[in-house]
């Protein structure tokens, strides 16, 4: 596999900051007021949903750009959740919704979501390893 880019971020924990080598992205972190916190920054699983959401919306465009179908307004929202885990502490789960055109919410457009879900990066490296949920709206 040949490396495209490297991007690269430091944090010092959930509380606290995180920033990007370049310097964009400069972060503000917190625990949210469910967890504790004082929900006066972000957290981890918001940047998770963040980067999955753009990820898996590119990859739909791929799909449906190689397939020679116009997607339109199309958006991905990740719901990402932090949960409890008897086994080994805690554990994340994502619920996709991706909202395509009217004339897409058929099976032709459940199966570029799954298509899409095959070709995304941050699908591939969670497959079998967190439950990801796909919904069509």
């Amino acid at each position: 596999m040949a490396t495209l880019f490297t991007s690269s971020a430091t944090s010092v924990g959930r509380e606290g900051r995180s920033v990007s080598s370049d310097g964009y992205l400069d972060l503000k972190l917190a625990q949210p007021k469910e967890a504790g916190g004082s929900g006066d920054g972000t957290n981890p699983e918001q940047l998770f949903a963040v980067g999955y959401s753009a990820c898996f919306a590119g990859a739909l465009q791929v799909v449906a750009r190689n397939q020679g179908i116009e997607l339109g307004d199309t958006s991905v929202t990740a719901d990402v959740s932090l949960n409890k885990d008897e086994e080994t502490g805690f554990g994340i789960s994502v619920v996709l919704r991706v909202e395509l055109p009217e004339e897409l919410q058929n099976d032709k457009g459940r199966e570029l979501v799954e298509a899409a879900h095959q070709v995304c990066p941050y699908s591939k490296a969670t497959r079998g390893n967190i439950p990801v949920e796909l919904v069509v709206e």
